[in-house]
């Protein structure tokens, strides 16, 4: 498969606007996908390989209601935009969220450069608990941005831009950096293996999963299930079973297993 289904893609986001590449389509899919597909890494702890060919991709996030991460979910949103009439290019990204600032981290984030009205956008449908709700311009820099959510702002340091998002406290934080050099499909191949494979890696360690509501983010990290909302209010709760854990991953994530299912993760502890 080498096209998307679009008729599946918006039907599981609830899309039914125009099938164009303007600027309202392009703010559109972005909310529309990111309230309807969650993120998540559960097919890791489950013990299942993370694919991202765009069949395996789709099959997961479309026809099986599933969520992902930033590689499945953008790799999606690059083919859905390109089929859209969308010139997008895919972008790579060293991950700065809560890292030390004197250590270089990976480049394991992907994200999309979408051209749209006459500037380049930032477009990207995975980052967790962060991940946008709004295009945000590429061009525009040092100028807040807003969102459905939180507001954000671009930045340019030494040649490479740093994406940032305003914290409840109004401080900026920044979320990743990255240039604008295309990316070929290998590197991204390459960064998915060490995400979902390496020890590393706190997707290999976690059960994650984060979703996106009217002025609320949701957030799951193995038994810590919270929901922040934009004035910063955090409603934390401790899920006590397994069975806990299965019911709020069906609501409000929208990720229904069947009874039973087990997650194994190190860090996941029920004693």
């Amino acid at each position: 498969m080498t096209v998307p289904n679009l008729d599946a893609y918006c039907a599981r986001i609830g899309y039914t606007g125009p099938r164009t590449a303007t600027m309202e389509t392009l703010r559109a899919i972005q909310r529309h996908h990111v309230f309807a597909i969650p993120f998540e890494n559960l097919d890791i702890p489950l013990g299942r390989g993370i694919r991202i060919d765009l069949a395996s991709v789709e099959r997961k996030l479309v026809h099986d209601r599933r969520g992902g991460y930033c590689f499945e979910q953008n790799l999606l949103l690059q083919h859905v935009l390109g089929a859209l009439g969308f010139a997008v290019t895919p972008l790579i990204a060293r991950v700065r969220w809560q890292a030390v600032p004197e250590v270089v981290t990976a480049q394991t984030h992907m994200m999309l450069r979408v051209e749209c009205a006459g500037h380049p956008y930032l477009f990207d449908g995975g980052f967790g608990s962060a991940s946008l709700t709004a295009p945000l311009r590429l061009d525009l820099l040092e100028t807040p941005q807003p969102t459905t959510h939180e507001p954000r702002r671009i930045l340019q340091r030494d040649g490479r831009y740093m994406h940032q998002t305003r914290l409840s406290s109004g401080d900026w934080a920044d979320l990743y950096e990255f240039t604008l050099q295309p990316v070929p499909a290998i590197d991204f191949e390459v960064g998915n293996w060490w995400t979902s494979t390496h020890p590393l890696s706190k997707f290999t360690q976690n059960v994650i999963a984060s979703a996106v509501g009217d002025g609320v983010r949701y957030t799951l990290l193995n038994r810590e299930f919270n929901t922040r909302h934009l004035d910063g209010r955090v409603e934390p709760c401790l899920l006590a079973t397994p069975d806990e854990l299965l019911a709020v991953l069906a609501e409000p994530f929208g990720l229904r297993f069947p009874a039973g299912t087990r997650f194994s993760a190190p860090a996941l502890r029920w004693d």
